[in-house]
Protein backbone atom coordinates (compact mmCIF):
# COMPACT_ATOMS: atom_id res chain seq x y z
CA UNK A 1 0.00 0.00 0.00
CA UNK A 2 1.25 3.67 -0.73
CA UNK A 3 2.30 5.57 1.89
CA UNK A 4 1.07 8.91 2.59
CA UNK A 5 4.52 10.34 2.13
CA UNK A 6 4.52 8.52 -1.24
CA UNK A 7 1.57 9.75 -2.03
CA UNK A 8 2.28 13.06 -1.36
CA UNK A 9 5.25 12.59 -3.41
CA UNK A 10 3.57 11.78 -6.73
CA UNK A 11 1.50 14.78 -6.46
CA UNK A 12 4.05 16.80 -5.56
CA UNK A 13 5.55 15.35 -9.41
CA UNK A 14 2.29 15.21 -11.14
CA UNK A 15 1.68 18.90 -9.99
CA UNK A 16 5.31 20.06 -11.31
CA UNK A 17 4.59 18.32 -14.55
CA UNK A 18 7.69 15.76 -14.08
CA UNK A 19 6.63 12.27 -15.84
CA UNK A 20 7.14 9.13 -13.05
CA UNK A 21 5.98 5.59 -13.13
CA UNK A 22 4.35 4.34 -9.98
CA UNK A 23 5.65 0.57 -9.72
CA UNK A 24 3.54 -1.51 -7.48
CA UNK A 25 4.32 -4.98 -6.00
CA UNK A 26 1.46 -6.98 -6.49
CA UNK A 27 3.11 -10.58 -5.99
CA UNK A 28 6.29 -11.35 -4.09
CA UNK A 29 7.71 -14.93 -4.01
CA UNK A 30 9.81 -16.04 -1.47
CA UNK A 31 13.01 -15.69 -0.65
CA UNK A 32 12.25 -12.05 -1.86
CA UNK A 33 12.78 -9.06 0.50
CA UNK A 34 9.84 -7.43 -1.05
CA UNK A 35 6.00 -7.89 -0.21
CA UNK A 36 2.87 -7.08 -2.14
CA UNK A 37 1.73 -3.48 -1.63
CA UNK A 38 5.20 -1.97 -1.77
CA UNK A 39 5.38 1.23 -3.74
CA UNK A 40 8.01 2.90 -5.47
CA UNK A 41 8.24 5.83 -8.05
CA UNK A 42 10.73 5.76 -10.77
CA UNK A 43 11.48 8.97 -12.42
CA UNK A 44 12.71 9.54 -16.09
CA UNK A 45 16.57 9.79 -15.72
CA UNK A 46 16.21 6.10 -13.79
CA UNK A 47 16.32 7.49 -9.59
CA UNK A 48 13.98 4.84 -7.90
CA UNK A 49 11.89 6.72 -4.47
CA UNK A 50 11.01 4.04 -2.57
CA UNK A 51 11.57 0.37 -2.23
CA UNK A 52 10.58 -2.38 -4.69
CA UNK A 53 13.18 -5.13 -4.81
CA UNK A 54 16.96 -5.25 -4.05
CA UNK A 55 19.91 -4.36 -7.02
CA UNK A 56 18.67 -6.87 -9.54
CA UNK A 57 15.04 -6.17 -9.37
CA UNK A 58 15.31 -2.40 -9.78
CA UNK A 59 17.36 -3.10 -12.80
CA UNK A 60 13.95 -4.62 -14.93
CA UNK A 61 11.64 -2.13 -12.90
CA UNK A 62 14.37 0.78 -13.92
CA UNK A 63 14.43 -0.41 -17.14
CA UNK A 64 10.93 -1.03 -18.38
CA UNK A 65 9.53 2.13 -16.01
CA UNK A 66 11.52 3.97 -19.10
CA UNK A 67 9.75 2.41 -21.03
CA UNK A 68 6.68 2.71 -20.31
CA UNK A 69 7.22 6.40 -19.69
CA UNK A 70 8.09 6.31 -23.41
CA UNK A 71 4.61 4.71 -24.97
CA UNK A 72 2.36 5.53 -22.07
CA UNK A 73 1.30 2.56 -21.40
CA UNK A 74 1.14 0.48 -18.14
CA UNK A 75 2.78 -2.72 -17.81
CA UNK A 76 2.54 -5.72 -15.82
CA UNK A 77 6.45 -6.93 -14.88
CA UNK A 78 7.15 -10.40 -14.45
CA UNK A 79 10.26 -10.68 -12.75
CA UNK A 80 11.92 -14.50 -12.38
CA UNK A 81 14.68 -16.14 -11.47
CA UNK A 82 17.01 -17.38 -14.48
CA UNK A 83 17.13 -21.19 -14.61
CA UNK A 84 20.22 -22.55 -14.94
CA UNK A 85 19.76 -25.95 -16.46
CA UNK A 86 17.06 -23.92 -19.00
CA UNK A 87 19.78 -24.23 -21.38
CA UNK A 88 19.35 -20.79 -23.43
CA UNK A 89 19.72 -16.99 -22.63
CA UNK A 90 18.04 -14.98 -20.64
CA UNK A 91 14.70 -14.12 -22.16
CA UNK A 92 12.44 -11.29 -22.75
CA UNK A 93 8.90 -12.11 -23.24
CA UNK A 94 6.14 -10.26 -24.28
CA UNK A 95 2.67 -12.01 -23.59
CA UNK A 96 -0.79 -11.94 -25.43
CA UNK A 97 -2.32 -9.72 -22.29
CA UNK A 98 1.00 -6.88 -22.88
CA UNK A 99 2.62 -8.75 -19.91
CA UNK A 100 6.50 -8.58 -19.77
CA UNK A 101 8.53 -11.33 -18.16
CA UNK A 102 11.99 -11.41 -18.36
CA UNK A 103 14.45 -13.54 -16.38
CA UNK A 104 16.83 -11.72 -14.35
CA UNK A 105 20.40 -14.29 -13.47
CA UNK A 106 21.26 -12.18 -10.49
CA UNK A 107 18.01 -12.44 -9.00
CA UNK A 108 18.54 -14.46 -5.64
CA UNK A 109 15.42 -15.25 -4.48
CA UNK A 110 11.83 -15.75 -5.55
CA UNK A 111 9.64 -14.50 -8.67
CA UNK A 112 8.46 -10.68 -8.08
CA UNK A 113 5.13 -8.99 -10.33
CA UNK A 114 5.03 -5.19 -10.31
CA UNK A 115 2.58 -3.15 -11.92
CA UNK A 116 4.21 0.06 -13.61
CA UNK A 117 2.06 2.45 -14.33
CA UNK A 118 3.34 5.88 -16.00
CA UNK A 119 2.12 8.90 -14.85
CA UNK A 120 2.43 11.30 -17.97
CA UNK A 121 1.92 15.55 -18.00
CA UNK A 122 -1.03 16.34 -19.87
CA UNK A 123 0.06 17.91 -23.24
CA UNK A 124 -0.73 21.69 -23.27
CA UNK A 125 -2.62 22.88 -26.36
CA UNK A 126 -2.43 26.69 -26.95
CA UNK A 127 -5.48 28.61 -27.88
CA UNK A 128 -5.47 32.52 -29.05
CA UNK A 129 -8.04 34.60 -29.55
CA UNK A 130 -11.70 34.71 -27.50
CA UNK A 131 -14.24 33.98 -31.01
CA UNK A 132 -16.86 31.12 -30.02
CA UNK A 133 -14.48 29.14 -31.93
CA UNK A 134 -11.67 29.36 -29.95
CA UNK A 135 -13.94 28.98 -26.96
CA UNK A 136 -15.07 25.47 -28.64
CA UNK A 137 -11.83 24.10 -28.63
CA UNK A 138 -10.75 25.01 -25.04
CA UNK A 139 -13.88 23.45 -23.83
CA UNK A 140 -13.64 20.63 -26.31
CA UNK A 141 -9.81 20.25 -25.69
CA UNK A 142 -10.26 20.52 -21.88
CA UNK A 143 -12.46 17.27 -22.73
CA UNK A 144 -9.90 15.46 -24.40
CA UNK A 145 -7.48 15.56 -21.71
CA UNK A 146 -5.07 18.65 -22.43
CA UNK A 147 -3.96 21.52 -20.70
CA UNK A 148 -5.39 24.34 -22.55
CA UNK A 149 -3.57 27.38 -22.52
CA UNK A 150 -4.26 30.69 -23.39
CA UNK A 151 -1.54 31.47 -26.11
CA UNK A 152 -1.61 34.63 -25.94
CA UNK A 153 0.77 35.31 -23.26
CA UNK A 154 2.80 32.21 -23.67
CA UNK A 155 5.46 31.09 -25.66
CA UNK A 156 5.18 28.23 -27.83
CA UNK A 157 7.26 25.14 -26.90
CA UNK A 158 8.15 22.12 -29.49
CA UNK A 159 6.79 20.06 -26.64
CA UNK A 160 3.25 21.41 -26.84
CA UNK A 161 0.52 19.57 -28.42
CA UNK A 162 -0.58 22.26 -31.09
CA UNK A 163 -1.40 25.92 -31.74
CA UNK A 164 -4.64 27.29 -32.25
CA UNK A 165 -4.79 31.04 -34.05
CA UNK A 166 -8.63 31.68 -34.10
CA UNK A 167 -8.02 35.45 -33.50
CA UNK A 168 -10.12 37.08 -36.49
CA UNK A 169 -7.54 38.76 -37.49
CA UNK A 170 -5.95 39.93 -33.80
CA UNK A 171 -1.97 39.71 -33.58
CA UNK A 172 -2.02 36.80 -35.89
CA UNK A 173 1.00 37.25 -37.90
CA UNK A 174 3.14 37.23 -34.45
CA UNK A 175 1.63 34.37 -33.25
CA UNK A 176 1.68 31.94 -36.28
CA UNK A 177 5.67 33.28 -36.66
CA UNK A 178 6.09 32.31 -33.10
CA UNK A 179 4.96 28.86 -33.29
CA UNK A 180 6.40 27.99 -36.60
CA UNK A 181 9.51 28.86 -35.18
CA UNK A 182 9.44 27.08 -32.23
CA UNK A 183 8.71 23.69 -33.49
CA UNK A 184 5.07 23.10 -32.25
CA UNK A 185 3.81 19.94 -33.91
CA UNK A 186 0.76 21.58 -35.27
CA UNK A 187 -0.21 25.37 -36.26
CA UNK A 188 -3.52 25.91 -36.93
CA UNK A 189 -4.90 29.24 -38.41
CA UNK A 190 -8.83 29.46 -38.70
CA UNK A 191 -9.49 31.43 -41.59
CA UNK A 192 -11.16 31.54 -44.69
CA UNK A 193 -9.36 29.82 -47.56
CA UNK A 194 -8.83 33.29 -49.69
CA UNK A 195 -7.60 35.06 -45.80
CA UNK A 196 -5.74 32.46 -44.91
CA UNK A 197 -4.06 32.37 -48.47
CA UNK A 198 -3.12 36.27 -47.34
CA UNK A 199 -1.49 35.71 -43.97
CA UNK A 200 0.93 33.32 -45.79
CA UNK A 201 1.75 35.78 -48.61
CA UNK A 202 2.51 38.75 -45.22
CA UNK A 203 4.52 35.80 -43.80
CA UNK A 204 6.71 35.32 -46.63
CA UNK A 205 7.30 38.86 -47.19
CA UNK A 206 8.32 39.28 -43.42
CA UNK A 207 10.92 36.48 -44.38
CA UNK A 208 9.29 33.66 -42.62
CA UNK A 209 11.26 30.39 -44.97
CA UNK A 210 8.45 28.74 -47.33
CA UNK A 211 8.84 25.18 -45.37
CA UNK A 212 7.68 26.88 -42.01
CA UNK A 213 4.95 27.90 -44.05
CA UNK A 214 3.41 24.65 -45.35
CA UNK A 215 3.32 23.30 -41.64
CA UNK A 216 0.09 26.14 -41.50
CA UNK A 217 -3.05 24.50 -41.53
CA UNK A 218 -5.21 26.60 -42.82
CA UNK A 219 -8.36 26.47 -42.71
CA UNK A 220 -7.56 24.82 -39.48
CA UNK A 221 -9.58 21.31 -39.00
CA UNK A 222 -10.41 18.22 -41.38
CA UNK A 223 -12.99 19.02 -43.96
CA UNK A 224 -15.85 17.18 -41.95
CA UNK A 225 -18.04 19.77 -43.31
CA UNK A 226 -18.31 21.92 -40.27
CA UNK A 227 -20.74 24.76 -39.70
CA UNK A 228 -21.67 25.52 -35.96
CA UNK A 229 -18.09 26.58 -33.37
CA UNK A 230 -18.53 23.11 -31.92
CA UNK A 231 -18.52 21.23 -35.17
CA UNK A 232 -15.19 23.41 -35.98
CA UNK A 233 -13.45 22.70 -32.91
CA UNK A 234 -14.33 18.97 -33.41
CA UNK A 235 -12.37 19.46 -36.94
CA UNK A 236 -9.29 21.14 -35.36
CA UNK A 237 -8.93 18.86 -32.45
CA UNK A 238 -9.23 15.56 -35.18
CA UNK A 239 -6.44 17.22 -37.07
CA UNK A 240 -4.35 17.85 -34.05
CA UNK A 241 -5.22 14.10 -32.68
CA UNK A 242 -3.77 12.69 -36.03
CA UNK A 243 -0.74 15.14 -36.46
CA UNK A 244 0.13 14.02 -32.50
CA UNK A 245 0.43 10.53 -33.79
CA UNK A 246 2.15 11.18 -36.79
CA UNK A 247 5.03 13.10 -35.25
CA UNK A 248 5.55 11.45 -31.66
CA UNK A 249 5.66 7.40 -30.99
CA UNK A 250 2.74 5.73 -31.47
CA UNK A 251 1.67 2.99 -28.65
CA UNK A 252 4.57 -0.14 -28.96
CA UNK A 253 3.60 -3.36 -30.29
CA UNK A 254 3.72 -6.56 -27.78
CA UNK A 255 7.60 -7.35 -29.67
CA UNK A 256 9.03 -4.23 -29.21
CA UNK A 257 11.69 -3.89 -26.89
CA UNK A 258 12.77 -1.04 -24.58
CA UNK A 259 14.50 2.21 -26.13
CA UNK A 260 17.95 1.40 -27.31
CA UNK A 261 19.28 5.17 -26.25
CA UNK A 262 17.49 3.94 -22.72
CA UNK A 263 18.28 0.57 -22.12
CA UNK A 264 21.32 -1.76 -22.93
CA UNK A 265 21.97 -5.56 -22.52
CA UNK A 266 24.28 -6.66 -20.56
CA UNK A 267 26.87 -8.77 -22.16
CA UNK A 268 27.58 -11.05 -19.91
CA UNK A 269 24.66 -12.23 -18.90
CA UNK A 270 21.83 -10.60 -21.25
CA UNK A 271 20.02 -9.17 -18.80
CA UNK A 272 18.44 -5.66 -19.97
CA UNK A 273 19.13 -3.06 -18.16
CA UNK A 274 18.76 1.13 -17.96
CA UNK A 275 21.21 2.98 -19.73
CA UNK A 276 21.21 5.64 -17.25
CA UNK A 277 23.75 7.23 -14.72
CA UNK A 278 24.45 5.15 -11.65
CA UNK A 279 24.12 1.97 -13.89
CA UNK A 280 27.54 -0.20 -13.83
CA UNK A 281 29.17 0.82 -16.96
CA UNK A 282 32.49 0.64 -19.13
CA UNK A 283 33.56 2.85 -21.89
CA UNK A 284 36.04 1.47 -24.49
CA UNK A 285 36.39 3.37 -27.85
CA UNK A 286 33.85 5.66 -27.45
CA UNK A 287 31.82 3.15 -26.85
CA UNK A 288 29.37 2.61 -23.37
CA UNK A 289 28.96 -0.99 -22.02
CA UNK A 290 26.55 -1.27 -19.43
CA UNK A 291 25.85 -4.12 -16.50
CA UNK A 292 23.54 -5.33 -14.48
CA UNK A 293 26.00 -5.46 -11.16
CA UNK A 294 29.91 -4.82 -10.49
CA UNK A 295 30.47 -8.28 -10.77
CA UNK A 296 29.40 -8.65 -14.01
CA UNK A 297 31.72 -5.23 -15.35
CA UNK A 298 34.46 -6.54 -13.21
CA UNK A 299 34.49 -10.22 -15.53
CA UNK A 300 33.72 -7.80 -18.95
CA UNK A 301 37.13 -6.08 -17.74
CA UNK A 302 39.08 -8.99 -17.31
CA UNK A 303 38.19 -10.30 -20.60
CA UNK A 304 39.58 -7.09 -21.82
CA UNK A 305 42.64 -7.55 -20.82
CA UNK A 306 43.56 -11.35 -21.35
CA UNK A 307 42.93 -10.62 -25.44
CA UNK A 308 44.86 -7.38 -24.82
CA UNK A 309 48.07 -9.70 -23.55
CA UNK A 310 46.53 -12.33 -26.45
CA UNK A 311 47.17 -9.64 -28.75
Amino acid sequence: MITAAMSRRAEELAAEGVPFVTATVVRAQRPTSVQAGNVALVLADGRIEGFVGGVCTEHSIRAYSIQAMETGEAVLLRILPFAEDAGAAPANVTDADGSVTVQNPCLSGGAVEVFLEPVLPAPRLLVCGDTPIAEAVRRLGGELGYAVADGDGLDPRADDLGLVVAAHGRDELRTLRRGLESGVPYVGLVASPRRGTGVVAELRADGVPDELLARIDVPAGLDIGARTPPEVALSILARIVAVRHEVRPAPVTPAREPSAQQTAVDPICGMTVAAVEGTPSVTRGGETVYFCCEGCKAKYESQGEHAAVAD
